[in-house]
């Protein structure tokens, strides 16, 4: 039978890992946008990856802490984190509609 301090244990861990997803996605977004006008592009990019990749893992060790009914609600937060992100930094529709360039035809 599930306590009610299991139940609260499982949601403060997939609230660490929505947090920890927030951060990795987050920062994966900045990263994007600012590497358009960059001229390290590339360390950048790299800089980023290692960045977010190893708060991610200590976020997940740290969580986690060898249960893994734990690592699994932080896993389910990180994955819902990755959704709220996107929907939040999703850009607008276009106000004009696409018009496809004229096709050459030929006789």
């Amino acid at each position: 039978m599930m306590r009610a301090a299991d139940l609260m244990t499982w949601l403060l861990c997939a609230l660490g890992g929505v947090a920890s997803g927030v951060f990795y996605f987050g920062g994966l977004w900045w990263t994007v946008r600012a590497i358009v006008g960059s001229p390290r592009s590339v360390l950048l990019q790299l800089a980023s990856l290692l960045l977010r990749t190893a708060a991610a893992l200590v976020a997940f060790y740290w969580i986690g802490g060898g249960d893994a009914r734990r690592l699994v609600a932080c896993l389910a937060g990180f994955v819902l984190a990755r959704a709220i992100v996107a929907r939040w930094v999703r850009t607008p529709a276009p106000s004009v509609p696409f018009r496809e360039a004229p096709r050459e035809t030929r006789p």
